[in-house]
């Protein structure tokens, strides 16, 4: 692997995230179960609690925070952005695209404005898009949001996934400054024989609305658990390993690890394997959930505005996600 050089990096000006200020905590699920306790949740998914939006919140209101958050810290007035790359898996609407939504909200109508999909590993996929279009020189200033109401989807009835998400948003501002918080290259991967362990059939061409019985069970997220377990801590830790190898790095090098927020025992395991102390892992499961494409953004927004960082700190994103989709890369604070 060849490591990223000065010139194929980015700055990363400025992050913010926004979740809503509606709790939902894990005594109010476990109604619909039981004989489950709050105990066993937290030491499963290490999750206590997570946010859901109301019926009159969307998940572009959302974003359009979270970039007001990211923008402020940039400097950067939002007359100088000229592309937007939404990640995200349940935009408001399939057509047009949350960007152009966006776009309009933030009062740049004639920003390049597309989504992406790429599930949990949505944000980082788009960063790296977002990286490549600036060295490219298509764009000079992008904003790469990322906005999921995965609550909207998730079978309040279904055990495997009931617990595990929330809602959130985050946003990063890129630009080809020379100084400031450096994105290197992302490594991007998938694994399509794994493509059901993680879906929702319902929603699209094949399925586009429930059938005369209104059954909806195709239109929740579903997951095959002990599948998604296995595959995500190998791919988290060859996505570290790989950026690890590729910067010329190694474990002790790491000051900290910000991953997608998909389960605390998933994110203990790869510590362990990878050999970077758990105590590096920017975790914000425990009141967030796992809030798939906008999980890395969040965690990020959030050490950014508690002060955790600080300059020259080398930082490794990973993700997995539905595909199954990985991605991993280094960011130098």
């Amino acid at each position: 692997m060849t490591r990223t050089s000065a010139a194929d990096t980015v700055c990363i000006a400025g992050v913010g995230f926004a979740v809503p200020k509606n709790i939902r905590a894990n005594c109010e699920i476990l109604k619909a179960f039981p004989n489950r306790t709050e105990d066993e949740i937290v030491r499963l998914t290490g999750i206590k609690e997570r946010r859901y939006a109301t019926d009159d919140e969307s998940a572009t209101s959302f974003a359009v925070i979270a970039v007001d958050h990211a923008l402020a810290q940039s400097g950067l007035p939002i007359s100088e952005i000229d592309t937007i790359i939404m990640a995200t898996m349940i935009p408001d609407q399939p057509v047009p695209s949350m960007a152009s939504a966006l776009a309009a909200q933030l009062g740049i109508p004639r920003a390049t404005a597309f989504d992406l999909n790429a599930a949990c590993s949505g944000w980082l996929y788009a960063l790296e898009v977002g990286r490549s279009l600036i060295l490219g020189g298509t764009a000079r200033n992008v904003i790469v949001a990322t906005a999921e109401l995965i609550s909207r989807i998730t079978n309040p009835q279904d055990h495997e996934t009931a617990f595990l998400f929330g809602d959130g948003a985050g946003a990063a501002i890129l630009t080809r400054a020379k100084d400031g918080h450096r994105l290197h290259r992302m490594s991007l991967s998938g694994d399509a024989e794994q493509f059901t362990a993680i879906q929702r059939t319902g929603g699209g061409a094949r399925k586009p609305w429930p059938d005369v019985h209104g059954d909806l069970q195709h239109f929740y997220i579903q997951m095959d658990g002990v599948a998604v377990f296995k595959h995500a801590v190998i791919g988290f830790v060859e996505k570290i390993e790989e950026t690890l190898t590729r910067e010329k790095l190694r474990p002790e090098d790491i000051d900290w690890v910000v991953p997608h927020q998909a389960n605390a025992r998933i994110l203990r395991a790869v510590s362990k394997r990878v050999g970077i102390p758990y105590e590096k892992f920017v975790v914000t499961i425990a009141k967030y959930g796992n809030t798939s494409a906008a999980s890395v953004s969040m965690a990020l927004g959030w050490a950014a505005e508690e002060g955790i960082f600080t300059e020259g700190d080398r930082i490794i994103f990973c993700s997995v996600g539905a595909g199954l989709t990985f991605a991993g890369g280094l960011l130098v604070w």
